[in-house]
């Protein structure tokens, strides 16, 4: 290999651009291919009583292990399978019920075509993504989606790179249709992604992170100002619940209330709190996902939001420091 001189920043910047414009390229043809074939191999996955085998060898196995990744976890059982190792005993995986879906741009690789005469033995099905409608493992296969790409984005046209993003984002469509066809929903994508953030932002419920009843500051209307302050800082959430003659919230005061009511020259001592509170607070039910209030908090400028059941029953209440302590934000 030759030591070349470093790129001129131009050289380089024109070269990035090259191969964005190719590879977004090859990924616009795609659209037009998303055909009959498409669907059927859709349909043979829903109708599948076994699993997904998903098998590649070389960038191609990287983009199987990928597909295989995101099947598993958006409703479709599926296993990445290295085609290398299969034809050393991993084969034993599969079983008749099951389909395989082969990924290689070229469709000739020798270790996927050693075993698909397995495969067809064994009575699984096989679905290929190849680069090549005449290729063998095209012909072998019971459905062929066409990844085929004009060029490769490598200046040498070798080195994968077209190809296997045409391969990456045809398996993604194949993963979102499925997931919409099976009707996962964002509670089935939380069951499959519970660790991390991810699994906070869609796990937590309102329930979970809000002070209960007991622990929210709460007072009348016709109650002195002075008398709302003391319930606020024993409260310690920057706010106090109003409440109606039936006991339900009628209204919220706010720290942002307070200094409204202070620039305004009121009486802290002699104003009654009905004439200064907000009415008709935003609030939220305790089955609400926690993500959902902070949404609300942010949209609406707010920092603080009650809790109340389907009758209108105060349940609780939380803050914006509540749901970053609970790390939904």
């Amino acid at each position: 290999m030759n030591i070349a001189s470093p790129p001129s920043l131009q050289r380089a910047l024109e070269l990035g651009r090259r191969v964005l414009e190719i590879e977004a390229r090859a990924v616009a043809a795609l659209v037009e291919r998303i055909d009959e074939t498409f669907g059927q191999a859709i349909d043979m996955i829903l109708r599948c009583r076994g699993r997904i085998i998903v098998s590649g060898i070389g960038k191609s196995g990287h983009i199987a292990r990928k597909f295989a990744a995101t099947l598993a976890s958006t409703g479709t059982p599926a296993y990445f399978v290295h085609a290398a190792e299969a034809a050393h005993g991993d084969l034993g995986v599969v079983a008749a019920e099951d389909i395989v879906i082969a990924i290689s741009n070229s469709g000739s690789s020798a270790e996927l075509l050693t075993i698909v005469p397995q495969v067809k033995r064994r009575g699984a099905r096989l679905i290929a993504m190849t680069g090549n409608a005449d290729s063998p493992l095209a012909r072998e296969a019971d459905i062929h989606l066409d990844a085929a790409v004009s060029e490769e984005a490598c200046p040498l046209n070798l080195a994968p790179t077209a190809s296997t993003t045409a391969e990456l984002a045809l398996s993604d469509a194949l993963a979102v249709a499925l997931l919409d066809a099976r009707g996962f929903d964002t509670e089935d994508f939380a069951r499959s992604h519970p660790g991390g953030n991810l699994g906070r932002r869609l796990l937590t419920h309102v329930r979970d992170v809000m002070r209960p009843r007991e622990r929210v500051p709460v007072i009348t209307g016709d109650a002195l100002l002075s008398e709302a302050l003391f319930a606020m800082t024993r409260g310690g959430m920057g706010m106090t619940a109003v409440l109606g003659t039936d006991g339900k919230p009628e209204g919220i005061f706010t720290d942002g209330d307070l200094r409204r009511a202070l620039e305004n020259g009121i009486d802290v001592r002699a104003t009654r709190l009905a004439g200064i509170l907000t009415s008709n607070p935003h609030t939220i039910e305790p089955d609400a996902l926690a993500v959902k209030a902070a949404e609300m908090m942010e949209r609406l400028h707010i920092s603080q939001l009650l809790v109340v059941d389907e009758t209108g029953e105060l349940k609780g209440a939380l803050n914006t420091h509540d749901l970053m302590q609970a790390q939904v934000i």
